[in-house]
């Protein structure tokens, strides 16, 4: 990472803190290593983005329904699932810093470097013998791959690596009164066999025919080893999911829509589409005929945001298998039983709060020839906005206060506000700004003789002079979700 790029990192994560929207855990005892609270202002841009999502899948889509899923699930689901065998990640430590990598990861940085530094071909080449690693299960090779290309520990600076070794990501815990009687149980590391164990309940109570999806937002737990780049990658984190479940021979076809939809949706929201990109899996998981994730580039590189896949009847099987339950469906159209075939869709909903403040965060240049001046502002998209609109006085006095009160109380009931009457009225336009409210709502004393006020745009700083009994309507319209749905239809 460029000195460049560290520091517009630096202050997205400065930005995030300083204005309630993202701390460190239990940051009062020094924090707790990738694990992060949603503030204030972080909390509603979270629900925000959770609704969009929400709607985008359940309400748009009538062939679509949501579920909510426990976080404890019977053990033998996990064993089905393949994670208590086989969901590991290759580690490597440094014995000098006495640290634990992901040792594809190291490589992947290095493979980063090259390109920034203008050595493609080398690029090319290590991610090559890096695909060829993994699709190989080939653990040495990956050790001689760091060696080879001088990959040195972040901390200690030292190449005194020990052998590269799996490790298993899931949280264990103990559910029952006793310890010599409790039963080993997991902090569930996914949100997708949620869905499918709940398969037939969903199907036969729902009426639902093939093709139809499950969807579910929810917190998954990994034993994530490297803590970094903020909230990209932690051990408490939240997913979006939908399940869709097809015919069999027709998922590909699904597979290729449900690509092109959810790329659609993450632009929607303002985001420049050359930051993002498809980035097709070279190795894929052993349940899967195709994957594929959607990155977006962050100021350390692209990173994953989405992933849709292709997941085979893999699931159900599974669960039929253990479970002794069929998980079949009767088609009507064809007069066939079968295991549906799966295309799922997933979102990090933490990488997608990273992704929107990253693309939202603006530093502007206001200068003009007579002084100096700029600004910071968050350019959310209006429906996702933490704070809709804020109130101002503009004096403490003259009833003004009063007058800003009674509009407040009113628009409330409708969008999350904000009032201030505190300091001059361009640093309360620019406190706004910093927390990505859309419009700045001003009471001056031509209020009081006429009902009207001043709207204040964010992003193009105009002014316009409205009535008071007209601006539920407006601030309605200009924040309302179909502006973001509509870009769906």
């Amino acid at each position: 990472m460029s000195k460049q790029t560290d520091d517009l990192f630096k202050n997205i994560v400065s930005h995030a803190k300083e204005y309630g929207f993202v701390f460190q855990s239990s940051e009062i005892y020094d924090g707790l290593s990738a694990v992060y609270d949603y503030g204030q202002l972080g909390a509603e841009l979270k629900n925000n983005l959770k609704t969009y999502w929400w709607k985008s899948m359940v309400q748009l889509n009538e062939n679509i329904v949501g579920i909510d899923s426990a976080i404890f699930m019977h053990p033998t689901i996990w064993k089905a699932s393949g994670h208590v065998d086989g969901f590991n990640d290759p580690m490597i430590d440094n014995k000098d810093s006495k640290k634990r990598y992901r040792a594809d990861q190291l490589i992947e940085d290095k493979i980063d470097r090259y390109e920034k530094d203008g050595k493609s071909d080398k690029a090319a080449q290590l991610q090559k013998d890096l695909d060829d690693a993994l699709n190989a299960d080939d653990l040495p090779r990956l050790k001689t791959i760091i060696e080879e290309h001088n990959i040195v520990c972040p901390v200690s600076g030292t190449k005194n690596w020990t052998e590269v070794r799996q490790f298993n990501l899931m949280f264990a815990t103990q559910m029952g009164a006793m310890a010599d009687g409790a039963e080993q149980v997991y902090l569930r590391p996914e949100t997708a066999q949620g869905i499918f164990v709940n398969f037939l309940n969903v199907q036969k109570t729902g009426r639902m025919k093939i093709p139809f999806g499950i969807a579910q937002i929810g917190k998954a737990f990994r034993n994530e080893v490297i803590a970094r780049q903020f909230i990209m990658r932690m051990r408490e984190f939240e997913q979006m999911e939908l399940q869709f479940f097809v015919r069999p021979g027709t998922e590909l076809e699904w597979y290729e829509k449900w690509k092109e939809t959810r790329l659609k949706w993450h632009l929607a929201l303002g985001s420049d589409p050359a930051k993002y990109r498809y980035h097709d899996h070279v190795k894929l998981a052993h349940y899967a005929n195709a994957a594929v994730d959607i990155e977006y580039d962050f100021p350390f590189g692209f990173k994953e945001v989405e992933g849709i896949h292709s997941r085979t009847d893999f699931d159900l099987k599974q669960h039929q298998e253990f479970s002794k339950k069929k998980m079949q469906y009767f088609d009507p159209e064809i007069n066939q039983n079968y295991i549906p075939y799966v295309v799922e869709t997933s979102v990090g909903l933490d990488r997608l709060f990273l992704t929107v403040f990253a693309n939202s965060l603006v530093h502007e240049d206001l200068s003009t020839e007579d002084k100096q001046d700029s600004r910071v502002v968050l350019k959310f998209h209006p429906a996702i906005a933490p704070v809709k609109a804020a109130i101002f006085p503009l004096t403490k006095k003259d009833g003004l206060p009063e007058k800003a009160r009674e509009i407040m109380n009113k628009l409330k009931l409708d969008f999350n506000m904000q009032y201030d009457e505190k300091d001059a009225i361009g640093k309360r336009y620019r406190r706004q700004d910093a927390i990505g409210t859309p419009y700045c709502i001003t009471v001056d004393h031509q209020t009081l003789e006429d009902n009207t006020v001043t709207i204040r745009h964010r992003d193009s700083m105009e002014q316009e002079r409205v009535a008071i009994d007209q601006l539920r309507s407006i601030i309605g319209d200009l924040v309302s979700w179909n502006n973001l749905l509509d870009q769906l239809q």
